[in-house]
């Protein structure tokens, strides 16, 4: 396996880093970043742009013939990337070691690493693969900007642990998105400008299915809350002794005898009103 580092630095450092470690020729047209690579162990193109919202827009379509990692170090701008793999597949760790995740043909992914741990890709060989990145700062500049949707960002795709993957299920309407994306006939601002659009457009579906997502995941347990509630409601005036013998069960010291073997606790002050 080939093994490549990317500092995390400016955009046009980026490039840089990917021109030498790909040995492609690199071009810079309205902002608008082209790596054409043609070498004995990879061939395509990786295309980019970052926008004046700071925004940016990665493009891969590769054939290498052995497989790739692509070490990545976690950028100060904490941004939280969105992908979309067009075509063969992609695999992501948290460090070289980590628990490996995979994304598939026609498959989106959100992915955020605030941690000194690198972000890890592999790229497999003999196979064609288009895959895309949007990087959304949420720190510096970024804040001023798109404010509410930062916000959004932070409390769907950060956590405490400072790593997050999600993978989500197809979406037609986001591949249609991504689709357009790609098929842009415009060139300078114009281009630009549309391209800001789609990507804004993109990140917002995906909020939106990963919030779907996110209350169906969590559904059976509010159903099971809303019954205990309830039930706790449809018993609240009477004591546990009361339900006890309600119930049938053995007599009045089988209670606290449980309690006191069970849970080394003493039973009287459980032997309240749920509700006063």
């Amino acid at each position: 396996m080939k093994k490549l580092y990317l500092n995390a630095g400016r955009f046009d450092a980026i490039f840089n880093d990917l021109k030498d470690s790909f040995n492609g020729d690199l071009t810079l047209n309205h902002s608008e970043y082209h790596l054409a690579i043609k070498t004995k162990w990879a061939k395509g193109t990786i295309t980019g742009v970052c926008l004046d919202n700071k925004m940016s827009h990665l493009s891969f379509d590769l054939v290498l013939n052995q497989d790739v990692s692509v070490s990545i170090e976690s950028f100060q701008s904490a941004p939280i990337f969105f992908a979309y793999c067009e075509n063969g597949g992609l695999g992501h760790s948290f460090g070289t070691n980590g628990e490996k995740k995979s994304l598939k043909k026609n498959q989106s992914g959100i992915l955020s690493n605030t941690s000194v741990i690198n972000s890890v890709l592999f790229l497999e060989s003999h196979k064609r693969i288009q895959f895309s990145l949007i990087g959304v700062p949420t720190k510096g500049l970024a804040e001023n900007q798109n404010a509410e949707m930062i916000s959004q960002l932070k409390r769907r795709f950060l956590n405490e642990s400072g790593n997050y993957f999600y993978t989500g299920t197809n979406s037609l309407k986001i591949a249609q998105k991504w689709q357009e994306l790609k098929t842009l006939p415009q060139q300078g601002i114009v281009r630009n400008l549309l391209k800001k659009l789609i990507l804004k457009e993109i990140i917002e579906m995906e909020i939106a299915q990963h919030s779907y997502n996110y209350i169906r995941t969590f559904e059976p347990i509010l159903n099971l809350a809303v019954k205990q509630i309830n039930e706790i409601k449809r018993i609240s005036n009477l004591n546990i002794t009361e339900v006890i013998n309600a119930a049938g069960l053995a007599g009045r010291n089988y209670l606290p005898r449980i309690f006191k073997e069970k849970y080394h606790l003493s039973y009287k002050p459980y032997n309240q009103k749920l509700v006063s």
